[in-house]
């Protein structure tokens, strides 16, 4: 059995982890990609005060500028107001879309820094993660959006619940007297998902980094391009054929983002199948000439991505790939426990 591990490859910044969620936290909605609907944040705010959390909306909330949630200026303000204020324990983007990469670099990261908080997203969401884990090492989660979760008619379903609450919860980290439990915890796999399939063998170690392939791909040669040196690279995506998603990860590639990987987890890529199938790479395909031989361990289909099944993933936190199990452990909890209000 090959074991690979790091630590904390050379240049990337330690992890800072923020404080569990206790019933009575204040969460705060926010929009910056995408316009958010009203009545889904109306619904995801009666869930969440339903549970013990205070929510917190901002007035201007609904806003549009187009396909964005108002100004680049608008939007970035509001999630540093989030971070500012010390009231908001968690921070919850309505909807992805686009529009993250706009405002990346209006952010003040000292600040962001100095007030580490729970950051819960994805999809256009991932280039918050990368920029926030960049420029400060906050360790944020990659999950469900609240519109497409808690806000949906039909709410998250049983195994993405399960992870997102796993995940942000103090108490899924205590046991029945309040003492901390052994760190990290294993994700367990629906029964009615897609199979897990193992491109490559063996088992590996390392910081977990990664998100929507299609906003990682264009922040490499910026200042906010994902680190993968060490790392379990995971990506996912939707509504892309497969030719397009070869050019993002042959980006990865040229760029020496694939070059000293740990492992890498591919989770569903929905609607991604070719459309002249005859005249077309399969996705198998595609992914199996970047992977397979690059001596890591590679699983496809682990149920995280723009599908029911969204398991909620602590980037930054240190995780264990085992191809050779189809099995991902977080090895440290990810967040804070036992805070001191």
């Amino acid at each position: 059995m090959l074991l690979q591990s790091s630590l904390l490859a050379v240049g990337q910044l330690p992890p800072i982890f923020p404080a569990a969620l206790r019933p009575g936290d204040t969460v705060a909605i926010i929009a910056p990609a995408r316009p958010v609907n009203r009545e889904r944040v109306e619904r995801a705010r009666a869930r969440l005060e339903g549970i013990g959390f205070k929510v917190k909306i901002p007035d201007n909330l609904y806003r549009k500028r187009g396909n964005l949630a108002g100004t680049d200026a608008e939007r970035a303000e509001e999630l540093m107001a989030a971070f500012r204020d010390p009231e908001v324990k968690a921070i919850f983007p309505g909807t992805g879309g686009y529009g993250t990469t706009r405002i990346i670099d209006r952010l003040d990261y000292e600040v962001i820094r100095r007030n580490p908080k729970i950051l819960e997203g994805f999809s256009d969401i991932t280039g918050l993660h990368l920029a926030i884990r960049k420029k400060t090492g906050l360790v944020t989660f990659h999950g469900p959006n609240l519109t497409s979760g808690l806000g949906s008619e039909e709410n998250l379903a049983d195994y993405s619940a399960e992870f997102f609450w796993r995940a942000l919860l103090e108490r899924n980290y205590l046991d029945a007297e309040g003492r901390p439990l052994p760190p990290g915890y294993v994700y367990a796999l629906p029964d009615d998902a897609t199979p897990i399939q193992v491109l490559s063998p063996g088992v590996a170690r390392g910081r977990l980094t990664g998100g929507n392939l299609s906003l990682i791909s264009p922040l490499i040669g910026t200042e906010f391009e994902i680190e993968t040196e060490g790392c379990i690279l995971f990506i996912e995506d939707v509504r892309e054929q497969p030719y397009r998603i070869d050019r993002y990860l042959s980006h990865l590639r040229l760029a020496g983002k694939l070059d000293k990987v740990a492992g890498v987890i591919l989770g569903i890529f929905r609607k991604c199948e070719p459309d002249d199938p005859e005249d077309s790479l399969s996705l198998e395909q595609v992914f199996r000439d970047y992977f397979e031989h690059l001596g890591v361990p590679v699983i496809l289909n682990f149920p995280a991505g723009h599908f029911k099944y969204n398991a909620t993933l602590p980037l930054g936190a240190q995780v264990e790939l085992d191809a050779d199990r189809k099995r991902v452990t977080v090895l440290e909890n990810p967040v804070q426990l036992l805070r001191v209000d």
